[in-house]
């Protein structure tokens, strides 16, 4: 992200805080990529496909509970 500077994470926080901070980082940036190639419906965002994309773009595989996170984030209005 050009322009976005990096900070460190504030310290002293539960670990379920991280954990959850660092899934939706991971939900944001999957979502982007289905975006990118042209996935605009969260019933088009299979776990597979979410997976598929997450190994294309070289990060691990996402959890069930991660895909859902994705599937949330690909918002769809008529």
């Amino acid at each position: 992200m050009p322009g976005a500077a990096k900070r460190p994470l504030p310290a002293g926080l539960p670990r379920e805080w991280y954990e959850t901070h660092n899934r939706r980082l991971k939900a944001m940036r999957l979502a982007i990529a289905l975006l990118d190639t042209g996935v605009y419906h969260p019933a088009n965002a299979s776990n597979r496909r979410i997976r598929t994309t997450a190994e294309s773009i070289g990060i691990r595989p996402p959890s069930d509970t991660t895909c859902r996170m994705v599937r949330s984030l690909i918002h769809y209005d008529d």
